[in-house]
């Protein structure tokens, strides 16, 4: 999405995201694909092309998460999965540089990560990770038998 926003200019940005998040929200993979048809016209239309052109490089990395169970999906939607549970941490380092010993600042820095583990967001649904890893195919986070119907 941030990619998308760059593209235009500034006063377009809320209408923009508001539809944009109406894709990343569609409840199929075909409703997301619609929206992105009228994303995309809309753009054409505004004179904004190199969004819409954007829009199309980065798809298939916008959408990757319809391939994974729905019930996961809150946690793949995220936009930094990693960085976030340790954005209090970074803000700390800096003090923790301030110390004479290294080891000092690494049982600080430590001690932050065991306080902010106990505040990470567990995962939903995970006994379907087991199946996920196992090679499982889902497809609008339902899963897909062999015959090719959703189970």
């Amino acid at each position: 999405m941030l990619n998308v926003l760059e593209q235009l200019p500034r006063y377009q940005h809320a209408a923009a995201k508001a539809r944009l998040r109406e894709i990343v929200y569609a409840s199929t993979r075909g409703e997301a694909e619609r929206k992105r048809k009228e994303f995309e016209a809309w753009c054409r239309q505004h004179g904004y092309g190199k969004a819409a052109e954007t829009l199309g490089r980065d798809w298939e990395r916008m959408v990757t998460f319809y391939r994974y169970p729905k019930e996961h999906w809150v946690h793949l939607r995220t936009t930094n999965v990693v960085e976030s549970p340790f954005a209090a941490l970074r803000l700390r380092t800096d003090a923790a540089k301030r110390f004479k010993k290294v080891e000092r600042a690494t049982a600080v820095i430590w001690k932050m990560l065991m306080v902010a583990e106990k505040r990470f967001r567990r995962l939903n649904a995970p006994e379907l990770l087991a199946e996920v890893c196992a090679g499982a195919r889902y497809e609008d986070g339902m899963e897909v038998t062999r015959e090719g119907t959703a189970a």
